[in-house]
């Protein structure tokens, strides 16, 4: 698990584009005129998704069809920001990682087998992967008739180089998961990647389609964090080191015909991609054009409009703005077209616990805590959700609910109780210092935070942040600060890339910004994530959840956003991935 993620989410006007990395400062605002009669509450109809590990057969190609679905046609996405890599070892941004479907392939990836179900399912390899001396070793054996976009084939040596290059200083980006695995935590000190000459020998390649990984120690989930974009494979003899990332070799169903930075991309098939050998990519329209520079309102206007060529376009990540969201969820023409999923990723009120030190001075914020309140000024809960656990239901197997703080029943908050706790606390009436993005929401959620907070008798000192250094400034340990939102997603679908991490290393920019630092917590996080069992292991994040807020309380859980975007008419197959989300290129296709 890396230390510190050097990935800073990207963000568009009411859309966060996000991986595990931190998520943007909080933002969301109410859409105008709504009340409880416009919309339903998107949050009481939503059903987490089912994830679970496919098998060899899962793993055969073609992909799924759609319901519908038509082959040929042009699609347009259209969205506001280009992408900054292209090269797999650099990407950790979701919205990249989402691009990269229609490029690269990886060992393992997502199956959509239904709506809300997903198998991971070898990609390039036969089947999801064996593992072996209690889960230390991992082995896959690549399919036959897989070839890069010249028509040479993909081999075991492309998948070791892939993996050692992703130690090159040059690589600054991406996850470090398998890295750290093979070698120590800090990998790089370990090995400086393979242009030197050096092979890292804890990956072995026997034949040219069989590679073997060794890890230190044993990692049930390895498949899971193969499927990651930041580890889809590189081709050893195309490799052009830090020109790869603008000119990259496809291994997917299209190639890049032209790119205009900042302004477009248009994408045509790659001939040499079989479906046959492909469970996750449909590869349904002949030609993606990709249109940057456009803000989510106009997005939106534009696909309320469906207008000409409009018909065929989507976005992949602009959530409808504030000021058409009541529009948008109210207007049944077009419901057909639209798209509503709960964020699958963690936001947090964190405690300074270096300077919040009383839990019962935490757990009474925690009562006193106006989540509904909260939720309106969003927009309702249309527009956000109030969760009670740390790890996020969209994104763990083997979820399970509490409710420590009673924000089912009283979402309001319980004064009563949060006073009980302050007077058998150290002291009774205690000063909170609380750091926030300083958006007009933000000012707006903050006025409603320490109004709650001072009916039950804290006085709440409130400090205004600049949205461009928000997190340079929470991420001091040294900070001036009680009390501050932070956010973080899974990397895929365990506590394994959670609670490690915002509970890992205290250092300046890591994202434990609680400073959360007990031995005992450390050693049941290793414990738990060297577990041989992925569904014990996941069973013991859970517990490990509750235990954490029963015992510390380092934080408060926040409101989570609730995406909500609209397609054009002709458009099919649309759908906002529930891990990732964003909305997947795998099953979209172009109606006549």
């Amino acid at each position: 698990m890396p230390s510190v993620r050097t990935v800073i989410a990207v963000l568009a006007t009411a859309a966060l584009a996000l991986t595990g990395a931190c998520a943007p400062a909080n933002q969301g605002a109410p859409p105008q005129g709504t009340s409880p009669q416009a919309a339903p509450s998107a949050a009481a109809s939503y059903t987490p998704p089912k994830i679970s590990v496919g098998t060899a057969e899962d793993s055969r190609g073609p992909a799924i069809e759609p319901d519908g679905v038509v082959k040929g046609g042009t699609v347009t996405m259209i969205d506001r920001d280009d992408f900054s890599h292209l090269d797999p070892a650099q990407i950790y941004v979701n919205t990249e990682a989402n691009f990269a479907l229609l490029l690269h392939r990886g060992l393992t990836g997502y199956k959509r087998v239904a709506k809300g179900e997903y198998k991971l399912v070898g990609d390039l390899a036969t089947d999801p992967g064996t593992a072996s001396d209690g889960g230390r070793t991992w082995t896959f054996t690549l399919k036959d008739g897989v070839r890069w976009q010249d028509g040479t084939p993909i081999t075991s040596a492309d998948v070791k180089w892939t993996i050692e290059r992703t130690f090159a200083p040059f690589i600054t980006q991406g996850p470090t998961y398998i890295q750290q695995w093979l070698t120590q935590e800090d990998h790089r000190a370990a090995y400086e990647g393979p242009y030197g000459g050096k092979e890292l020998d804890a990956i072995e390649t026997p034949d040219d389609k069989t590679v073997v990984f060794r890890f230190k120690a044993p990692h049930a989930d390895a498949n899971y964090a193969f499927a990651m974009a930041g580890y889809n494979i590189v081709p050893k003899a195309k490799d052009t080191k830090e020109q790869y990332d603008k000119q990259p070799v496809s291994s997917g169903p299209y190639i890049i015909k032209s790119h205009v930075v900042d302004k477009s991309y248009e994408l045509a098939r790659n001939p040499q991609w079989d479906a046959a050998t492909d469970p996750i990519r449909g590869a349904y329209p002949d030609v993606w054009k990709l249109e940057f520079g456009q803000e989510a309102l106009q997005i939106t206007d534009r696909l309320v409009a469906d207008a000409g060529a409009d018909q065929q376009a989507f976005t992949f990540y602009a959530l409808t703005p504030p000021e058409r969201l009541q529009q948008v969820l109210s207007d049944q023409s077009l419901a057909p077209r639209r798209m509503i999923s709960p964020s699958p990723y963690g936001n947090y009120y964190y405690f300074n616990l270096d300077r919040v030190k009383d839990i019962k001075i935490r757990q009474a914020v925690n009562h006193a805590w106006p989540g509904r309140q909260i939720q309106q000024i969003m927009g309702g809960p249309q527009a956000a959700a109030l969760p009670t656990t740390i790890l996020n239901e969209n994104t763990t197997i083997g979820y399970e609910s509490y409710d420590l703080f009673g924000k089912a029943p009283k979402p309001d908050g319980d004064i009563v109780k949060a006073k009980q706790l302050l007077a058998e606390s150290s002291d009774p009436t205690p000063t909170i210092v609380y750091a926030y993005n300083q958006t007009p929401v933000q000012e707006r959620v903050t006025v409603a935070i320490k109004n709650a907070l001072e009916k039950a008798g804290i006085t709440v000192v409130t400090k205004p942040m600049d949205r461009k250094t928000y997190y340079d400034s929470i991420g001091l340990v040294d900070n001036a600060f009680d009390l501050y939102w932070g956010g973080w997603g899974a990397d895929w679908a365990s506590g394994s890339t959670v609670l490690p991490v915002i509970f890992g290393p205290v250092a300046d920019g890591a994202p434990n910004y609680s400073h959360l630092n007990d031995p005992a917590l450390k050693a049941e996080m290793k414990k738990i994530a060297e577990m041989a069992d992925f569904d014990a292991q996941n069973a013991a994040w859970m517990r490990l959840d509750r235990k954490i807020q029963e015992t510390i309380t380092p934080l408060v859980v926040a409101e989570n956003r609730i995406a909500t975007m609209l397609h054009g008419s002709k458009v099919g197959g649309a759908a906002i991935d529930p891990q990732q989300w964003i909305v997947s290129p795998n099953t979209i296709f172009v109606r006549p």
